[in-house]
């Protein structure tokens, strides 16, 4: 809505948006379970499944979801890229947490128009460590941070200090099915998940068709909505594995 849209550019995130009923996201996980099943069996961590939707069907076909998609393209214009998919899932118990970051800081991306979109996989509550928003901190512009160690504590290696000098922290909850957008710009993070119940989180990654990638992540690139005439961005078909 024009209400949700003014939030947005005032707060730099929405919440609580209904993609997926009980059923549909319970199936959504049931085929994610297996997926992880897989990727632990093969050394990797529940953190490991990034750049999904070029490995598996279903993520792109979350990526190019036209409820998701409609949404993106209220907030970035008419012409839109997505070009990541990662799903952060906290195992019960495992101690991690998410400092205090922007998304933009990690991403070769010019200039910043670009939006990320956490579909609830899991209920996510303050319990089991939801995620946090600074209100309005996306207006500062690009914020100084500096690199962490790695103790094995963090699931990211960058952290703005003192993030809540700019603003009481926002608790994202959300029930399973439902999903968060939030500013490339906004400073948000999540805690320890300390309880015995499992948050997992699916992150898709968009951006403006006009914004530009280094590093070679133009490769990652699929229009979604649009056209996107250049040619920069690489427009990867659907995998044919589910």
């Amino acid at each position: 809505s024009a209400e949700q849209v003014e939030s947005f550019n005032r707060d730099g995130y929405v919440k609580g948006l209904q993609l997926f009923n009980e059923a549909e996201i319970a199936e959504h996980r049931a085929y994610f379970n297996r997926l992880l099943e897989q990727v632990l069996a093969a050394g990797g961590n529940s953190y490991s499944i990034s750049t999904a939707h070029l490995k598996y069907g279903r993520v792109y076909d979350l990526l190019t979801h036209p409820v998701i998609v409609g949404h993106v393209c209220d907030l970035l214009g008419e012409n839109v890229i997505g070009w990541g998919s990662h799903y952060f899932c906290k195992m019960p118990n495992d101690g991690k947490v998410v400092h205090w970051h922007q998304d933009a800081s990690y991403w070769p991306l010019t200039p910043s128009k670009a939006v990320t979109v956490w579909l609830a996989i899991d209920d996510a509550d303050v319990e089991n460590a939801c995620m946090r928003y600074i209100p309005g901190s996306h207006h500062y512009g690009h914020l100084t941070y500096r690199m962490t160690e790695d103790d094995g504590n963090a699931v990211l290696n960058q952290v703005v200090e003192n993030a809540e000098n700019l603003g009481d922290p926002v608790y994202v909850e959300l029930r399973a099915g439902q999903f968060s957008m939030h500013s490339d710009l906004l400073l948000h993070g999540s805690d320890a998940n300390h309880s015995s119940r499992r948050r997992c989180g699916l992150t898709l990654r968009y951006c403006a068709a006009d914004v530009r990638a280094g590093l070679d992540w133009n490769l990652k690139g699929v229009i979604v909505a649009g056209e996107e005439p250049s040619g920069h961005w690489s427009n990867n078909p659907r995998p044919k594995e589910d």
